[in-house]
């Protein structure tokens, strides 16, 4: 057995890992794309559980949602008790292992490479189950998709994958996620690649789709094949809706601006303590937990009764209006909440509401209310998330009616078209690495480096030596025909000289002690003898191209030569990258 293990050590993950450098490795994407879906759909499950087991034991009535029917004075202390005990955690870690949740995976994406630590998945995992078992105003897909893009990073991490690979595995954790949340591995691909990765990429679908299969597979094993929510069959009674349907467009991409807006205002108190802006969250969320209950949690009970047109009017709106005001505030000011689920719960309340006023204005005409909910929870998230498509996927898989499509299509388009083009706002989760002081670079040039390893394009054809070498040991070392020269230095390698400057040096030296009629020197100094030498800096084998030119603009050297650590102090050099490598094969790869 320990002979079998050697031999896939040492053969087979290799070849694994070179084939992955680029971006043809399909078979190899494939592969880790499944394992990705499997071992997210099981942390995922383990999330959910940690969440759902103690409101169940907790919470009287059924379910685990059933905020509304705690007397008054528990539903007052839970989410300021809850705040406290958060702030308190938070406030003994290092900045830096305080951020969670999606934007932290975009962070990671753009100046990382999509490495993400234990530590932080950890801390994910906690706050992620406290926000919403103390009653904050909070969802759990946002965590899960952390959770799911960190078990991905880490096992890639683990088999010393390259970067561009890493990449990938998070983009497959984050479709997971999605999928195994609410059961739709459709829109969990788009939501991967429209709103975390901001890509499309034929490479990269594949995986992508094996992950968010396989993820819902995992979780319909548990929790059965249905979707998060039980809908009803849902159609657009009347052409004549459509105008209805553009007006409530408009005010859900208004609400969608403001909500973008009070938590990018919010955010500029992120100088403060985080316990005492964490504990104000908890303070915020007293008002609201004893008057409107329902936007405690994840309120997916409350969508629920809004899609079956259970709610009246006044519950529906002030409901909606409450969980964008604490929901945006808590957010902005630190507490690590998911969004995804209050996005859902605001659309769904907003659009029921509006879906009881055209009922009153059209009784014979209007859609029902669910219907209105539904529209709603789509145009909501497709413009707070600036996700259009992953917004019309996400309803399609969740009413599982066509008919839904071609009113979806237009709320959705038109809600995020209101929040972009007339308020000017992006995605919240760019909004809120903007107020960080970060960026996000989707450039199609970025991307396109992103998704290649040096160890695609580097030339193997090297040799390390030595700097001064005996006249036979320079001659033995080009018999076995080299290109490139890598010469060592006291601290590693330190230059770069092409081979066939060595073999003219050795002749013209021949030729000159012939015509002298004296022997040849016997030691060459690879330093001193005349050469087209290049200065050489090191690169990890795992790095992206992208990276690659970071370190070319870093250090203004000409060559960069791949390393990889092997043993202790022990660093194997694999190829060498010039500049005009990385440019030569964009520009092939872009024709």
């Amino acid at each position: 057995m320990r002979k079998i293990w050697h031999q896939i050590t040492e053969n087979l993950i290799p070849v694994f890992r070179r084939r992955l450098s680029g971006v043809d490795a399909l078979p190899q994407l494939a592969v880790l794309g499944l394992l990705s879906g499997l071992i997210t759909g099981g942390v995922i499950l383990v999330f959910r559980l940690a969440i759902e087991w103690p409101l169940e034991y907790f919470l009287p009535g059924d379910g685990s949602e059933s905020f509304e029917e705690l007397d008054l004075l528990t539903r007052g202390l839970l989410p300021l008790a809850g705040a406290l005990g958060l702030g308190l955690f938070l406030h003994r870690l290092a900045t830096h292992d305080r951020k969670v949740g999606i934007v932290h995976i975009m962070e990671r994406l753009n100046y990382h490479q999509g490495y993400i630590s234990v530590r932080s998945a950890t801390v994910q995992f906690i706050t992620g189950v406290t926000t919403v078992i103390t009653g904050q105003s909070a969802g759990r897909e946002g965590p899960a998709v952390h959770l799911g893009a960190a078990f991905s990073s880490l096992m890639g991490q683990w088999m010393r994958l390259p970067n561009n690979s890493i990449r990938t595995l998070v983009a497959c954790g984050c479709a997971a996620a999605i999928s195994a949340s609410f059961n739709t591995p459709i829109s969990g691909v788009i939501f991967a690649m429209e709103v975390v990765m901001m890509e499309y990429t034929i490479a990269g679908f594949t995986p992508i789709i094996l992950a968010a299969v396989s993820a819902a597979i995992v979780t319909q094993a548990i929790y059965g094949s249905e979707p998060a929510f039980s809908v009803p069959a849902l159609t657009m009674n009347s052409l004549v809706e459509i105008p209805w349907i553009l007006a409530i467009a408009v005010i859900i991409g208004v609400a969608a601006a403001l909500f973008i807006h009070l938590v990018d205002t919010m955010g500029r108190y992120h100088h403060r303590p985080v316990l005492l802006r964490v504990a104000f969250c908890g303070l915020l969320m007293v008002p609201f937990a004893l008057f409107i209950p329902e936007v405690m949690g994840i309120g997916y009970d409350t969508v629920d009764l809004a899609i079956h047109g259970h709610l009246a009017f006044w519950l529906l709106l002030g409901a909606g209006i409450a969980k964008l005001i604490i929901t945006s505030l808590t957010i902005g000011l630190g507490m690590p909440s998911g969004v995804i689920g209050p996005t859902i719960f605001m659309g769904a309340t907003l659009g029921g509401a509006m879906g009881l006023i055209g009922a009153q204005i059209a009784p014979d005409i209007a859609s029902s209310v669910g219907f209105y909910a539904m529209l709603g929870m789509g145009a909501m998230m497709g413009a707070v998330l600036q996700a259009p498509l992953a917004a019309l996927m996400a309803l399609m898989e969740l009413t599982r009616n066509p008919h839904i499509m071609l009113p979806g299509m237009l709320i959705i388009t038109t809600a995020s078209l209101v929040t972009s083009e007339v308020f000017g706002k992006k995605s919240l989760f760019l909004t809120i690495l903007k107020s960080q002081g970060l960026s996000y670079q989707n450039s199609p040039v970025i991307q396109a480096l992103r998704r290649v390893s040096v160890g695609a394009i580097m030339d193997r054809n090297i040799l390390r030596t030595e700097r001064h070498l005996t006249t036979d040991a320079a001659s033995k070392i080009l018999k076995s025909e080299p290109k490139w020269l890598v010469v060592e230095g006291s601290n590693g390698p330190t230059a770069l000289l092409p081979a066939v400057d060595l073999a003219r040096y050795l002749e013209d030296a021949e030729e000159l002690a012939a015509e002298k009629g004296t022997e040849p020197a016997d030691t060459v100094d690879l330093m001193e003898i005349p050469a087209n030498r290049r200065d050489i800096a090191p690169v990890q084998y795992q790095a992206t191209l992208e990276e690659a030119l970071d370190v070319f603009d870093g250090t203004s050297v000409e060559a960069l030569y791949v390393q990889r650590h092997v043993a202790p102090m022990i660093q194997r050099v694999y190829g060498i990258v010039l500049k005009s490598d990385i440019e030569s094969y964009y520009q092939y790869r872009r024709s």
